[in-house]
């Protein structure tokens, strides 16, 4: 038996998982229309769909990143994070009971069209294109993430160029969903969510079984440890982890990020009807928080196992858990954690570039009112998905030729910063009957990422040590909404039957 996973056997595991995704999607793209690329026909089971979205907002980042968390300390201690998931619960109730059934009266394939109805062809195509900056560049930072550790302990050792590995991990990504679009990402985002859940069960199965300790061993000693503080309310709102910081701004995050987000309202709008997405949501919600405390759990034991066995913490704590998975746990464990991180990265890059493909198309190209036959949409549909697939490769050879990861952190984060305008801009809209002047729209929602950058990088000297951290996504869209109260005036009344 292996004693540990070479680069042989990890690419074989690579190899297994990925035939597997390309037999579903051959069934689940078989005689797929744009209708079932786009929105899986709308007849997606809900139960499917809510698995497979805790996929895609569980990205690689967040399979290795947040059990580090638990116990790096500074900005991010302990069961902290639990907190802004609290603050997700309230979002999803928004999404279920103010956002999505706008959607599905309005029968939208993409979101961004809500603002043109409302607005008018500026702010539609403002909305639309700050996603497909956002989720672009977003889709690649995570990517490149993952193409670095295949690298690194996969594709390297047999001297591959980092440019292959970058383009194969694009290629296997583009060949399971060129044909069915959500239609294929509703089914492999449900067995990425298991495959990646089923990695962390048995590594806790595994350290505790090292431990020699059972499930409420464990609880007992997640409790008694320095990493079960949850809750944290005296710290003031200058506290980075101040509670009802924390909710409020898990709940605008999910707002913005999953409401205001054609990815993951993609896979909401699949379903048959507002009923069903709504359930959707409410089992999504609840397997959210349920997942986010077993990563959370998770990092717990990985302190604690390190501790005991006399292992060194990394530097980046990011590393704890691949350190440990690889290096010290059965072989099995190490096999299902490879599984479980590319489940995790491929589960929200796949549905990123299907939802960049499908933005594109709709709210860029008018397939909505294109009337030229199924065939030549398709085709053009195919050379958009084949068009994002590329601009992904060139964008992560550019990050890795800037060979600076403080660099791509920030450009990833200015990504974030164009959320607060869809924020403001769907807020206004759905609130509000104000007319607006549109030749200012796109100032307007220019200027507000760039002064809430500004205020957010001074807050602290201008501010008295306050700042906004999440929250900054709460100032975006202020600013935005005020930009628009300014440049809007009173709609005309409506006028009277006679």
């Amino acid at each position: 038996m292996l004693s540990h996973l070479t680069p042989a056997v990890i690419l074989g595991i690579i190899a297994a998982y990925f035939l597997v995704l390309i037999v579903v999607s051959y069934f689940t793209g078989r005689n797929a229309s744009n209708e079932d690329f786009f929105l899986a026909g709308r007849k997606s089971p809900w139960p499917l769909v809510a698995i497979g979205m805790i996929g895609a907002s569980l990205s690689g980042v967040t399979f290795i990143s947040i059990p580090g968390v638990v116990g790096a300390g500074g900005e991010n201690q302990a069961f902290a994070y639990m907190q802004m998931v609290f603050g997700y619960l309230i979002g999803y109730l928004v999404i279920a009971h103010v956002l999505m059934p706008m959607y599905y009266k309005e029968r939208l394939t993409s979101i961004y069209e809500f603002l043109n109805k409302r607005f008018g062809f500026e702010a539609y195509k403002t909305g639309a294109g700050y996603f497909l900056l956002s989720r672009t560049i977003g889709a690649a930072f995570r990517l490149y993430l993952v193409a670095i550790v295949l690298q690194q302990f996969v594709l390297g050792p047999f001297g591959v160029p980092f440019f292959v590995t970058v383009a194969v991990t694009i290629l296997l990504i583009w060949i399971y969903t060129f044909r069915g679009g959500i239609n294929t990402i509703i089914w492999t985002d449900g067995l990425q969510t298991v495959a990646m859940l089923t990695a962390v069960v048995l590594t806790i199965v595994a350290i505790g079984n090292a431990l020699e300790t059972d499930l409420g061993g464990m609880v007992s000693m997640i409790r008694s440890s320095e990493y079960s503080q949850m809750f944290f309310f005296a710290g003031g709102w200058n506290d980075p982890n101040n509670f009802f910081k924390m909710v409020i701004s898990g709940a605008l995050i999910t707002i913005v990020m999953t409401g205001l987000d054609q990815d993951m309202m993609q896979k909401n709008l699949s379903c048959p009807n507002i009923r069903d997405a709504q359930k959707n949501m409410y089992l999504f919600s609840f397997i959210l928080v349920f997942a986010n405390l077993l990563f959370l759990s998770l990092g717990a034991l990985l302190y604690l196992y390190a501790a005991s066995i006399g292992l060194e913490i990394p530097a980046r704590t990011d590393q704890l858990y691949p350190a440990i998975a690889l290096n010290h746990l059965p072989v099995a464990v190490g096999i299902f954690f490879v599984i479980g991180l590319i489940a995790a990265a491929y589960s929200s890059a796949d549905s990123a570039l299907t939802a960049l493909t499908t933005s594109f198309c709709v709210d860029f190209l008018g397939f909505e009112q294109d009337e030229r036959p199924e065939a030549e949409k398709q085709r053009t549909r195919l050379y958009v998905h084949i068009g994002f697939s590329v601009l992904l490769l060139v964008i992560i050879v550019v990050f890795n030729a800037l060979n600076n990861k403080d660099v791509i952190s920030q450009l990833f984060k200015a990504a974030g910063y164009t959320y607060g305008p869809l924020l403001g801009l769907f807020t206004f809209g759905l609130f509000t009957r104000r007319v607006v002047a549109m030749r200012w729209v796109i100032p307007v929602c220019i200027a507000a990422p760039i002064l809430s950058y500004v205020i957010n990088a001074n807050s602290a000297d201008w501010l008295y040590g306050f700042q906004f951290g999440f929250l900054i996504i709460a100032l975006n869209g202020l600013l935005t909404f005020a930009g628009l109260w300014l440049i809007s005036k009173e709609a005309a009344p409506a006028p009277e039957a006679v």
